[in-house]
């Protein structure tokens, strides 16, 4: 990889350990056994948190309860839970640096990257305010004179949120504006490797005025924390985002009470580059696509689908590009890609590229470890793959790192059949200047999100979630926000004795 650039920071402090706390009922809770984070760049500890127990999940659930049931949070005015929600986002945008230094630490994202998601996700806070204020049901006016029937959308009531390691602030804002903009109350539990800027966010949430017990926190791994949030009888919903196979282990622990479950999981997301496409930019979006946050992204474009009359020229600009591509110390601003969240981890995507390998798959560039100078182990290579057959394992399953497949197509026919070709359906690609090839793809292709001509690109209006094994139900966007309200309906009669009685009146 001598091509490859590689940044280290120069001499930088790094902030004291982070001791993350517990947040119930508006009180601060340490106590208990611990867990320490070492920053998978730097190989320090960078945070320590209390492990969570039954007992904290209890506590905090009830918190969350009796807040919903007084109607201190769920019954007041759209107007004042906006008034909060907009503050919270002035306070994100004046504490972005202190959360995004943190955050670039424990999960070893570039610094620049965590900058953008922390300060971005005001965005998602003031456009949950709007949606509080706009919310309504309907009126059935046509049911006869004595009659009127109204649709209203109250509240679900106390919602379970479970955020994962690799984007730690920006999915909980994905899920949590949009909770409390609809009334509801919340027990959230962060990833035990990433809990600090769920802890700082939760600092922010009572400085602007969040009454206690409406969002409690309760840090520690998904057993027993997440399990009990997930079958705890006094909870109304449950929205999870990580892997398919937690998801489903979700919704079956859920089940026992019924509870509503939202999940967004994993994704094994195509890009289909037609001849036609503006190859230099399709070949930067691509880029950009396997390798952004490491590749752990759920909206990673793990797998491009290429024309074969173009495949060999687009796979040398890729791995032209990939070359380019800064990876090293998340703390150097100039730093594009940073290191892998554990070593068990790494060691789960280079397994997959050596089986890929074993199996007749050509390794285009990188494949290997890489190794940054004066820093921790946890790094891969830029890869490239190519000769990969649909029924390979790399080209089915989520590898969930900086590992790019290719497949080829001769016909659109193929490509989409290719594309859909696959448990998941979180998101797809299409590139091409014929607007009639993109909306035949965008219309046929089984994915919850399709992008033409671009890559990732999204905005707080648009709903995103998956179809298939990618998940259920949809987050941010109105459909987003509606996942946290209920709908009831409330039958009027009108003017007195207008009912005819059912029991025959008179003398028996």
């Amino acid at each position: 990889m001598k091509d490859l650039t590689i940044n280290r920071a120069t001499a930088s402090e790094l902030p004291p350990v982070f001791a993350a706390r517990h947040l119930i009922d508006g009180a601060w809770i340490d106590g208990g056994e611990s867990f320490e984070r070492v920053s998978p760049s730097h190989d320090v500890v960078v945070s320590r948190a209390p492990l969570g127990s039954a007992a904290e999940v209890d506590a905090a659930v009830s918190a969350a309860r009796r807040s919903f049931d007084a109607g201190i949070w769920s019954r007041i005015s759209a107007k004042d839970r906006a008034a909060v929600l907009l503050k919270v986002a002035d306070l994100i945008e004046a504490n972005v640096e202190r959360i995004a230094v943190q955050e670039t630490l424990e999960s070893g994202k570039p610094i620049t990257q965590a900058r953008g998601e922390v300060g971005g996700a005001a965005d998602l806070w003031r456009y949950a305010a709007a949606l509080a204020r706009t919310a309504h049901g309907d009126s059935h006016n046509s049911l006869g004179e004595d009659m009127l029937g109204v649709v209203v959308k109250e509240p679900i009531g106390v919602v379970s949120v479970i955020t994962p390691w690799n984007f730690p602030f920006w999915i909980l804002s994905q899920k949590l504006p949009f909770a409390l903009a609809a009334g509801c109350t919340v027990v959230v539990k962060p990833s035990e490797m990433t809990p600090s800027s769920t802890v700082m966010l939760g600092e922010l949430l009572i400085e602007a005025g969040l009454p206690a017990g409406v969002c409690n926190i309760v840090l520690g791994y998904g057993d027993p924390v997440g399990s009990r949030m997930t079958t705890h009888d006094a909870v109304d919903m449950v929205t999870f985002t990580g892997s398919t196979a937690v998801g489903k282990r979700i919704t079956q622990a859920a089940s026992g009470t019924l509870k509503k479950v939202a999940l967004e999981l994993g994704g094994k997301n195509p890009q289909v580059i037609l001849p036609d496409a503006d190859l230099q930019n399709a070949a930067d979006a691509v880029t950009f696509g396997i390798y952004f946050n490491v590749g752990q992204c759920c909206n990673s474009s793990s797998r491009i689908i290429v024309h074969e009359d173009i495949a060999e020229d687009f796979v040398a600009r890729v791995v032209a590009l990939s070359r380019k591509v800064r990876f090293g110390d998340p703390l150097d601003a100039s730093t594009q890609v940073g290191a892998i969240v554990t070593a068990e981890h790494a060691s789960k995507i280079d397994g997959y590229v050596q089986a890929a390998l074993a199996e007749g798959a050509r390794l285009e560039l990188g494949g290997a470890p890489l190794r940054v100078e004066g820093l921790g182990p946890q790094f891969y290579q830029p890869t490239v793959i190519s000769g990969v057959t649909p029924d390979m394992a790399i080209a089915r399953e989520e590898v969930f790192g900086p590992v790019l497949t290719v497949l080829t197509f001769r016909t659109l026919e193929e490509a989409i059949a290719l594309t859909n070709d696959s448990d998941y359906g979180l998101s797809a690609g299409i590139w091409s200047n014929d607007i009639h090839s993109c909306l035949t793809f965008a219309r046929r292709a089984q994915a919850g999100t399709v992008w033409t001509n671009t890559w990732m690109d999204g905005f707080p209006e648009l709903a995103f979630g998956g179809v298939k094994q990618s998940g259920q139900g949809r987050e941010i966007g109105r459909y987003g926000y509606e996942e946290f309200l209920e709908v009831k309906s409330v039958v009027m009669r009108i003017g007195r004795d207008s009912r005819a009685p059912w029991v025959a009146q008179g003398e028996a």
